[in-house]
């Protein structure tokens, strides 16, 4: 089994900025893409910003320039700096990763969600 928990998420005002972290943690063989994406209420999931295991990085157009990925192979964790934030930046923010798992000689590869947290941008 694996897990992703976030952390980070509060209330901050416009022009501020906040750091979302998501730790891995179980049976991980290896860990392929990471990625943030956003959820308001009503609206569909949206990709905010992706990761390969060799560092290249993709984002929105809205928070390019804004907010940078990262993540630390070794401690299984991906970030999230949001600096200028908006209004429109609140909502849920969830973590992805695709995960090997199993043994060397059996495993696969699924994709796992983290459990969400706010973000709150006060104008």
């Amino acid at each position: 089994q694996v897990q992703l928990v976030e952390s980070g998420g509060g209330l901050v005002q416009a022009g501020g900025s906040l750091r979302l972290a998501c730790a891995a943690s179980g049976n991980i063989l290896t860990i392929n893409a990471m990625a943030w994406y956003r959820q308001a209420p009503g609206k569909q999931r949206e990709l905010v910003a992706s990761i390969t295991s060799g560092g290249n990085s993709n984002y929105a157009d809205s928070v390019k320039g804004r907010f940078t990925i990262s993540r630390d192979n070794a401690k299984n964790t991906v970030y999230l700096q949001m600096n200028s934030l908006k209004p429109e930046d609140t909502t849920v923010y969830y973590c992805y990763a695709n995960i090997a798992t199993g043994t060397i000689g059996m495993w696969y590869a699924n994709d796992n969600w983290g459990q969400g947290t706010q973000v709150t941008v006060s104008s």
